[in-house]
């Protein structure tokens, strides 16, 4: 007889409970809309897992006296939020630069100025590992605290050999740690550093020759992304970093088509990556392209919005030609310090006109499919991971309607409540 106990637990009387319920795959079109709702709902959680999600009329039974039961108070319960681009590893602010874009700077400008990107660069080359680690926990906590249960996260702050393992290593500690699930990915093809910038072809062979080797050598990244962009890298130079991770074993992740198409998604269906990230200036065409490679689309309308800008991704067009889309909050110092997975669903809504159901899909099952994490979170579905929140809301639609709202959904991760 084994001696280890088993630990249930019972969610009641749940108002809505969205289990998103369907193909093992992500969902285009109209499924988009289909999120599994149940109402006066019930969810049986043992050891961590999903072991069963239905109407309490038919669960009621199974509720034994051994069983935690938890008083979902009529409310609403969801899977927990995946968020599929962050940058959570960083060292200081751009507040200053905040304020100049405000007066009238744009994003390039301040970029050609020394600013953007290289001046993070410099304050996270100063920072030691413990420095990162705590900034980087107290942004993974606001990002929790939201519900994101599931993240993604770059380096790319570093842009030499030191700080960019030191960011991935506190990307593993952070995530050994727990409650939240990080998938790391290498973003050194993020920009050239400056000492580079008349030898941008030596940094380049750098990334591919050495660093990619290390770092999937090592296991600290799942992931490698590239910046393709008038002011980052071109389409050659993004595919040679691509080409290189692929042939090390790691999956592609690509930031394309943010400010002028033919920036990288053309590239990202030929190499079959994972993700295209940004795509505010996509065309039908190229979507054409990502949706015959299945290379789902990355939107971050929050970017959009924090950089002042009104050229929002066509996810309507998206999801009409049945692309899988991604909604994330691309958290960053400088385009998007954003960290609320909920404030994406409103301006996915309001902006890009995605409907609520669409926003939520987006936000987690589509999201974990992007991660390769499909089968074991994003739904409430039985023996995937229970994570899932109960929201202070009873319709799935007010997460988008109530805009910045400061809600504190209950958080639970493999069926433990996390208290913040």
């Amino acid at each position: 007889m084994s001696d280890i106990v088993t630990k249930k637990l019972a969610v009641v009387n749940i108002g809505q409970l969205v289990t998103l319920a369907g193909p093992a795959r992500p969902r285009v079109g109209v499924e988009m809309r289909e999120l599994g709702l149940i109402r006066d709902a019930a969810l049986l959680v043992e050891d961590g897992r999903i072991l069963s999600a239905g109407s309490y009329s038919d669960l009621r039974g199974e509720i034994g006296s051994e069983v935690t039961v938890i008083d979902a108070e009529s409310r609403l319960v969801t899977p927990g939020f995946v968020d599929a681009h962050t940058h959570l590893v960083f060292a200081g602010n751009r507040a200053a630069e905040f304020e100049k874009r405000i007066g009238g700077a744009t994003y390039q400008e301040i970029a050609a100025a020394g600013g953007g990107i290289q001046s993070t660069v410099a304050l996270t080359r100063k920072a030691t590992e413990d420095e990162l680690l705590a900034q980087a926990r107290q942004h993974r906590d606001w990002l929790l605290r939201g519900g994101t249960t599931t993240l993604e996260a770059k380096s790319g702050y570093g842009l030499d050999h030191a700080t960019e393992l030191r960011m991935l290593r506190v990307l593993a500690r952070l995530s050994a740690e727990g409650p939240v699930r990080i998938v790391p990915t290498l973003l050194a093809a993020h920009t050239v550093p400056k000492e580079f910038a008349d030898r941008r072809e030596v940094y380049l062979r750098w990334i591919v020759d050495e660093l990619i080797p290390e770092v999937a050598e090592l296991g600290l990244a799942r992931y490698c992304d590239a910046f393709c962009d008038d002011h980052a890298f071109t389409v050659e130079e993004t595919r040679q970093v691509l080409e290189a991770a692929k042939r090390h074993g790691l999956g592609l992740r690509l930031h394309a088509e943010q400010f002028r198409p033919g920036t990288g998604a053309a590239l990202a269906a030929e190499l079959h990556a994972a993700t295209a990230d940004h795509l505010e200036t996509v065309t039908e065409e190229t979507l054409n392209l990502l949706k015959a490679a299945h290379v789902q689309p990355v939107l971050l309308p929050a970017s959009v919005f924090c950089l002042g800008r009104d050229q929002y991704p066509p996810a309507r067009t998206m999801i009409e030609m049945g692309l899988p889309v991604v909604i994330a909050t691309d958290f960053n110092p400088g385009s998007s310090p954003a960290p609320s997975m909920m404030f994406t669903m409103a301006l996915a809504s309001i902006a890009m006109k995605m409907l609520p159901a669409e926003a939520l899909t987006a936000a987690t099952i589509n999201a974990a499919w992007s991660l390769g994490l499909g089968n074991e979170v994003g739904s409430l579905e039985p023996m995937k991971s229970a994570d899932f929140l109960i929201h202070e809301c009873e319709d799935y639609r007010e997460l988008a309607y109530y805009v910045a709202a400061p809600a504190r959904p209950r958080i639970f991760i493999a069926g433990v409540e996390v208290t913040l």
